[in-house]
């Protein structure tokens, strides 16, 4: 099959996959519905039934279609960037610090309110995960040199910190304990559609970007000597970059919690199935992790019907031994 009907293949596969996932999304819960269900729904707009198939089913479907669309491309971008098929959208610190941001708010007290369709933990989680991961680039950017790797090791120390100060936050509160752990896991129980229309204009935006730059990021590949030499702007694409995967994953911190393993299995998976051009790798990355983190998070809804998962167990299931298969195998 030549390569470019092989990504044909590929993207038509994924978009019956991501059909299938939302269809079984729609009809699966804890209130047992069936297609008759929702066809009396469409015909005759019945509220009860409005409330379980659009306001709570269709709505959370979506907003993981669009936290596992994010996360993937942050790391498919942070791959390319680091030329590493370890690196995740978390490497550079956004999860420690979005994690940390959670725990302050509730720590705090201000867990249950709400600002500009946000509640104040998503707020604190966007804010103290972006601040911190400008604070490493800052930092790494030493006498005006970029060096990939140490951006890599700012980025694990600053995290460590976070994940420490973390720590002794739930140590001080024990009484928040349970509410904090549930946003480490990540869930989407409180998707609503105000997050839907705020993280879509922002994986919108950061995917027309990336697209944009793909051919930058193809050349990055070959080192930053030669692609400057090329004719890159290796400096100000690498900034972008950078700005770019660090919204995305801050985005989702902030409205699902700490999801781990999208953005380091899916874009790997991807890379071999169709290749490393960015062109087409970016594109396909926030489309398969999407559909990916819609099946997890039916899995995460079901398995222990009505009892529910956080969804960050079951990413953990698939990445954790992926992680240590990429370990080894690059040894």
């Amino acid at each position: 099959m030549k390569p470019d009907r092989k990504k044909v293949a590929f993207a038509i596969s994924l978009l019956l996959i991501l059909i299938a996932a939302l269809w079984l999304s729609l009809m699966i819960g804890a209130v047992r519905t069936s297609p008759a269900d929702l066809w009396n729904f469409l015909l005759h707009k019945d509220q009860a039934y409005r409330t379980i198939f659009f306001d709570l089913r269709l709505c959370r479907a979506l907003l993981a279609f669009l936290v596992g669309a994010s996360l993937s491309l942050s790391g498919a971008i942070l791959q390319g960037y680091f030329q590493n098929p370890m690196a995740d959208p978390f490497v550079v610190g956004v999860s420690s610090g979005a994690s940390f941001g959670a725990v302050l708010c509730l720590s705090l007290g201000l867990g249950a309110a709400s600002a500009f369709g946000f509640s104040l933990q998503s707020l604190f989680a966007f804010g103290v995960g972006f601040a911190l991961v400008s604070l490493v680039y800052l930092l790494s950017q030493t006498q005006a040199v970029f060096k990939v790797e140490t951006l890599l090791l700012t980025g694990i120390a600053a995290g460590a910190v976070a994940s420490s100060l973390t720590s002794f936050l739930l140590f001080l509160r024990s009484d928040s304990f349970e509410q904090a752990v549930f946003w480490l896991l990540g869930s989407f129980t409180l998707a609503d559609w105000r997050q839907v229309g705020t993280v879509a204009p922002y994986l919108a935006l950061c995917l027309l970007i990336a697209q944009w730059l793909a051919k930058d990021m193809n050349l990055l590949v070959l080192g930053d000597e030669m692609s400057q030499s090329l004719g890159s702007p290796v400096a100000r694409v690498r900034r972008t970059f950078l700005a770019v995967s660090t919204l995305l994953a801050a985005v989702s911190v902030s409205v699902s919690g700490v999801i781990g393993f999208v953005g380091l299995i899916v874009p790997h998976w991807v890379r071999i199935i169709i290749g490393p051009d960015h062109r087409y790798l970016f594109g396909l990355s926030a489309l398969t992790g999407g559909t990916f983190l819609v099946l997890c998070d039916l899995l995460a809804r079901t398995v222990l019907s009505p009892t529910e998962l956080p969804i960050g167990i079951i990413t953990a299931l698939f990445g954790a031994p992926f992680f240590i298969y990429l370990l080894h195998k690059r040894r």
